[in-house]
């Protein structure tokens, strides 16, 4: 499926580096740029993996559904991060737009055909293969071995790493994503935080609750490490 709104449908001649992929001789490439409305799918689980996909701007959530009805989110992506890379012919995951996002698109047959010649842009894809794997066995890790404080803790110093501005950690998703990313329900995430607030580990700005400055990374790192 590939649902989008675009301000510009036609596809615009680039280079593997505009993409955040390097390459030994920077060839051009075709993106596309296009918009999707908050909630709307990006493309689904076993349809054709056709593309491959940067997110330029908003965020995105990756997810299964499972056979009783649940959802589980395998991954958030957010600004810069690439996506939708499989050695299979079909997507294994849904992706949805979490916010109003705006996403790079380049082919993957053009992908694939330039790294048999380039080397420096297939090790820039094992790479990509790579932490997309290290990634999913730190998710396994994480839903297996620890509690639901410690996953907290965890999916907090993620965030912070890769959102945190001037101090404030503004989270895109809802704690209902983070409940499903984490495999626990909405109240247990909610109180988690709550009790993490307590403690002076955080405080919550504004009322939606989403922007979240740490106080104590020490702390937060000490729960992390018990898992």
């Amino acid at each position: 499926m590939f649902a989008c709104i675009t301000t510009d449908r036609r596809p615009r001649p680039n280079t593997l580096g505009d993409f955040g992929l390097a390459s030994s001789s920077n060839p051009a490439v075709w993106l596309t740029e296009a918009t999707y409305k908050r909630g709307s799918e990006i493309c689904g689980e076993q349809e054709p993996a056709e593309y491959v996909y940067q997110v330029k701007e908003g965020a995105v959530r990756s997810y299964k559904l499972l056979s009783d009805g649940r959802r589980q989110i395998g991954a958030f992506h957010l600004t810069g991060d690439i996506f939708g890379l499989t050695s299979e012919s079909c997507h294994r995951f849904t992706a949805e737009a979490v916010t109003d996002a705006t996403l790079w698109l380049v082919r993957r047959q053009s992908l694939e055909e330039k790294s048999r010649t380039d080397g420096t842009l297939a090790r820039d894809l094992l790479s990509m293969t790579t932490r997309n794997l290290r990634h999913a066995e730190d998710h396994m890790l994480l839903l297996g071995r620890k509690d639901a404080l410690e996953r907290v803790a965890t999916f907090l110093i993620e965030m912070d790493k890769r959102l945190t501005g001037a101090g404030v950690m503004t989270l895109p998703m809802s704690r209902h994503d983070i409940a499903d990313y984490l495999g626990l329900t909405l109240e247990t995430v909610s109180r988690a935080l709550s009790r993490l607030r307590r403690a002076g580990i955080l405080s919550f700005d504004g009322n939606s609750q989403r922007e979240i400055t740490i106080l104590d990374r020490r702390q937060l790192f000490s729960l992390d490490l018990q898992g």
